[in-house]
């Protein structure tokens, strides 16, 4: 099985943020139904994985949120915190538009 999109999530924080976010992200996806669909007649996966660092530390260990990637677009994510996890799983995996005051650049 394909992903549609692959989010990986820093979980490299001593607040444990990082993994709120992941947690977060997941139940949305379950929430809006985006978690498995339909493309081209082929089954695809939104899917979330925690990872270690991703060196992006400004928008992640320094801060108070996670950064993330998602691909395939390779889009980067900075502070992100669990309260955010709608917004991007409605926004960007539902209808294909980064949530822009999340965006950084890498």
């Amino acid at each position: 099985m394909k992903y549609q999109h692959h989010l990986f999530v820093c979980t490299n924080q001593k607040s444990g943020v990082g993994s709120d976010v992941a947690k977060a992200l997941k139940k949305e996806l379950k929430k809006q139904d985006l978690k498995s669909l339909l493309v081209g007649g082929k089954k695809r996966k939104n899917r979330v994985q925690t990872v270690g660092c991703l060196d992006v530390c400004k928008h992640c260990k320094k801060g108070d949120g996670a950064a993330l990637v998602l691909y395939p677009e390779g889009i980067w994510y900075g502070d992100v915190h669990p309260k955010d996890a709608a917004d991007i799983v409605h926004d960007h995996l539902g209808a294909e538009r980064p949530v822009k005051r999340l965006v950084i650049e890498k």
